[in-house]
């Protein structure tokens, strides 16, 4: 079973791997460093000896060389007792004292010492020669004195230096790791209050959350939000869509049954009751359509892109697909504007918009009404198209009422039998879609209705 991953865990793996990695580092210097540390330190003491036995040698009363081991020379070198010390005096014509099997160390020109790790006896030591000569009557006698100490010394100090140094890394990283848990902890709290946020919510509070995130979080607190108010509208379009069906179709539904029902009567049928119910249902389809289009405009979440569309050939299109309709109402419709005319806009969404203005207008004018489509090109104002019908005058209450039903969401209430609230609420709401601007008034010489649409020049 796949676990996932702690993020408290991860940021604290991370840390301390870095901090070993530099710990692992400093270690391998801090080994060179304690090795020569300790390397330079027994090489003071070598010289310090091979000078000291080096003040014992003098010049004998035959004209040779003689040597008296100072006490001092050896006991700066017996203070490490688990080291053994060997030492070599050489004169002009061979050894003096000392070990002959220890070799001395090769001086290089100018140089007065040479030093050298070496093996003695199987032993590894560390070997310091020092060339001296001294000054007779007849000339000089130069000598060499060698001094050599095993190196467990010297050993046990670089091992006691690097022991020290790593057991304070080790510290360092320990220290690093409470560090990076309490960092960790901290620095994920506002996660928690996010987490706790969301979990105290009410099921039905979409709302957007207010948590006081940093920086780095915020981006996904916007995320969330977005995705908050997305599901919101859609679930408000699910309500209104609910809402709207139950209120729109309740009657024709009624008036069909009843129509159906007073047909089906054995003593006879009523004239012209099929008919009725047959338009009831029509009427139905026609809200269903209505309110489905309402619901996938409200619920989406995203503006649709834009492009070029010759408003004036969609307009024509409309016109035409819709003038049986105005033929079989007794209504006059026909389209005004230039043959073309272009406009930043979405050819569905505007094609729906002008079938339900145009609709509307057959369907609640009295007959042989003038519906005319009209289209005006504004320049950089926009294109400005328009649905106008030279019905009745509309009192002032009746626009307003209108009007009111061009706001956001309206409810049901709001809504009046039949289509035209509901009409205009979708123009309305694809108006929005399109960043169209829109506008309703009375018609020419006030009569009638006029929906104009002002949609942004391509």
């Amino acid at each position: 079973m796949h676990h996932p991953a702690s993020l408290r865990r991860s940021i604290l793996l991370w840390l301390v791997l870095a901090t070993a990695a530099i710990g692992v580092l400093a270690l391998v210097d801090t080994r060179t460093e304690a090795l020569r540390t300790a390397r330079d330190v027994s090489d003071r003491v070598l010289v310090g000896s091979a000078m000291a036995i080096a003040e014992g040698v003098d010049v004998a009363a035959d004209g040779g060389l003689s040597i008296t081991i100072p006490f001092s020379a050896l006991d700066m070198l017996s203070s490490t007792a688990q080291d053994q010390v060997f030492y070599r005096v050489d004169g002009p014509k061979g050894i003096l004292t000392g070990y002959q099997d220890l070799a001395p160390v090769p001086v290089a020109p100018g140089q007065e010492i040479g030093l050298a790790d070496a093996r003695y006896r199987t032993l590894p030591i560390r070997t310091a020669t020092l060339m001296r000569e001294l000054t007779t009557g007849e000339g000089t006698l130069p000598f060499t004195v060698t001094v050599a100490e095993t190196t467990r010394a010297r050993d046990a100090l670089a091992q006691s230096i690097l022991t020290r140094s790593a057991l304070r890394i080790a510290g360092l990283i320990a220290g690093a790791a409470l560090v990076a848990w309490t960092a960790a902890t901290y620095a994920l709290r506002p996660l928690d209050r996010l987490s706790r946020a969301i979990a105290s919510r009410a099921p039905h509070d979409l709302t957007p959350l207010t948590v006081d995130a940093p920086v780095e979080l915020r981006p996904v607190v916007d995320a969330l939000n977005g995705f908050l108010l997305r599901l919101s509208r859609a679930m408000t379009a699910l309500q209104n869509f609910a809402s709207n069906a139950n209120h729109q179709i309740r009657t024709p539904l009624t008036v069909a049954r009843t129509q159906i029902a007073v047909a089906s009567r054995p003593d006879g049928t009523r004239p012209g009751a099929l008919d009725k119910a047959d338009a009831a249902l029509v009427r139905i389809e026609r809200v269903l359509e209505q309110v489905l289009l309402l619901a996938r405009v409200e619920a989406s979440g995203t503006r649709p892109a834009l492009l070029g569309v010759d408003v004036a050939a969609l307009a024509r299109a409309v016109t035409a697909d819709l003038l049986p309709q105005a033929v079989r109402l007794g209504q006059d419709l026909g389209y005004d504007g230039p043959e073309r005319a272009l406009a930043r806009t979405e050819d569905v969404l505007l094609g729906e918009l002008l079938r339900n203005l145009v609709g509307n207008a057959l369907m609640h004018c009295p007959t042989e009404t003038m519906v005319t489509v009209h289209l005006e090109d504004h320049g950089d104002h926009g294109l400005r198209l328009s649905v106008i019908d030279a019905g009745p005058p509309l009192p002032d209450a009746t626009l307003a009422a209108l009007r009111a039903r061009l706001l956001p969401s309206p409810g049901p209430a709001e809504m009046r039998s039949g289509t035209r609230g509901l009409g205009l609420h979708i123009v309305a709401e694809i108006a929005r879609a399109l960043r169209a601007d829109l506008a309703l008034d009375r018609g020419p010489e006030g009569r009638g209705l006029a929906v104009t649409v002002t949609l942004p020049v391509a």
